[in-house]
């Protein structure tokens, strides 16, 4: 059995963050439903992260539709929601309707900007909520913009990954006090967190220059991307002295002719020397002389190569389903309860509607009525009513 099953999801379908913690929730075990609309509207992008979901497809703003999602979360034990601020009380599925009727739900509600506060009600991106949590303004190089790096941080990691540690912690303590809760995940707030060690370092002096001149952001020569002759990179990370020491070795450089390594001034010019070097050889060669060493060089791999590094292919770290499509292998990996992710392809809008109902503890009947009120749909609309 893995870690979350038996755990029932129901996850309403939005954009990149809510579809990640569902398909987080998924992989570790639990039986999650995609709640669809009934049509994708014009412009929307499918949700690619529905690995080992199923879809039902219902229409919420049809009265029928909001009175079976409140029946649905009277038998579920976690709802993820992530609707603009106001949108489930306007379809009267608010939490203290959901959790007077079933006190066991937890009541996940991912945005951006979180429940209250001036920006609760506006519209927002990763980039304009990377901005507000002052994370932003610490990424990008000298003498350049500050720049957002797709959307990985405020969306996946302060939102998807956030919400759904807030779910396992929710869970964990249901466990013992036998009641749900409501989670206000807002991504300003969880990218806020994961920097953490930016705002507790600043007393360290690790940010006293300007934006791309610090130690971490690219100011160091030995933290740095390096262009090699075949057109590819290497990724430098020899911060303490005896991985410097590694580096100036496999570079063909002597040490006592250089600047000392942390003198700040020499950076620039230390850069260009690097970059000149690294100019001289191949990624492949460069990897041949780095690859036994402490001296923290490996190559910048495309999607790819990392699924066919021979680091990642030891530890299976991405994995193929079974139409062939490679992705990452679920993390961390647990010794006794391991994610066992599905390798079926992702469900159509609909899919599993009837079967769905049906464990829900709808009847035929009802199912069938529900379909002549267009308050639900099937992919297959011949299906056995």
């Amino acid at each position: 059995t893995m870690a979350l099953g038996g755990v029932r999801v129901l996850e309403l379908a939005g954009l990149a963050p809510a579809p990640l913690c569902g398909m987080i929730l998924a992989d570790f075990g639990a039986q999650v439903v995609r709640v669809d609309r009934l049509a994708r509207s014009a412009g929307e992008h499918g949700d690619v992260q529905a690995r080992g979901k199923r879809s039902l497809a219902l229409d919420l703003k049809r009265p029928q539709g909001a009175a079976a999602l409140r029946r649905l979360c009277g038998r579920a034990d976690v709802l993820i929601e992530p609707f603009r601020h106001g949108v489930m009380e306007r379809l009267g599925l608010g939490p203290e309707v959901l959790l007077q009727e079933n006190p066991r739900l937890i009541y996940a509600r991912l945005t951006g900007f979180g429940q209250t506060g001036k920006y609760a009600k506006s519209a927002g991106h990763d980039i304009n909520y990377l901005a507000l949590s002052g994370v932003l303004s610490k990424l990008g190089r000298k003498n350049e913009n500050p720049y957002a790096p797709v959307n990985l941080l405020a969306d996946f990691a302060g939102g998807g990954v956030m919400c759904a540690l807030g779910i396992v912690i929710a869970l964990f303590e249901r466990a013992r006090s036998g009641r749900g809760q409501v989670i206000d995940a807002s991504m300003v707030e969880g990218v806020a967190y994961l920097s953490s060690f930016l705002w507790k370092s600043q007393k360290l002096g690790l940010w006293s220059q300007p934006r791309g001149e610090n130690l971490l952001d690219s100011g160091a020569p030995f933290y740095e991307i390096y262009r090699t002759s075949d057109g590819k990179f290497m990724a430098v990370g020899a911060i303490e002295p005896v991985f410097y020491k590694q580096l100036i070795k496999g570079l063909g450089l002597n040490l006592d002719e250089l600047p000392a390594q942390m003198s700040i001034s020499d950076w620039p010019e230390m850069k260009k020397k690097f970059a000149s070097i690294f100019a001289q050889k191949t990624q492949a060669e460069w990897c041949s002389i780095f690859d036994s060493t402490d001296a923290c060089v490996v190559p910048v791999l495309s999607f790819d190569d990392a699924a066919s590094h021979p680091h990642n292919k030891e530890r299976s770290s991405f994995i193929k389903n079974d139409q062939g499509e490679m992705s990452p292998r679920p993390a961390p990996v647990l010794s006794r309860t391991p994610a066992v992710p599905s390798r079926k392809r992702d469900p159509f809008i609909g899919e599993h509607t009837e079967e769905i109902l049906l464990e829900y503890g709808f009847t035929k009947q009802e199912i069938a009525k529900l379909y002549s009120d267009k308050a639900i749909a099937f992919k297959n609309l011949k299906a056995n009513l």
